[in-house]
């Protein structure tokens, strides 16, 4: 099967530790991987004020990952999880 390529941007809670965000990333990242991804990149893109209120929060960190997959049951999964964490606000998910 033909690989393609994704961008998920999805934005974490202001308030959370630096320790508590670096493991949620790196939960994340695993759900990816574990489901056949490949992550090329991983990065913080910096933290924004919203236009509007989100779950309470005025502002989040926009956390973006580059990869590419043959299927979509990594992109299935992390949806299917990041809908259940209290940690992420929003997510997206974009085909390159």
């Amino acid at each position: 099967m033909e690989e393609h390529k994704y961008e998920i941007t999805y934005i974490i809670r202001p308030d959370l530790e630096e320790g508590a965000k670096n493991d949620l990333v790196a939960k994340f990242d695993k759900v990816l991987t574990d489901n056949g991804a490949k992550i090329i990149d991983s990065k913080d893109w910096s933290k924004r004020r919203f236009a509007f209120e989100i779950g309470g929060y005025n502002e989040g960190i926009y956390h973006v990952v580059n990869m590419t997959t043959s299927d979509k049951t990594a992109i299935d999964e992390f949806d299917r999880q990041s809908k259940y964490s209290d940690d992420i606000l929003r997510q997206m998910t974009v085909r390159r």
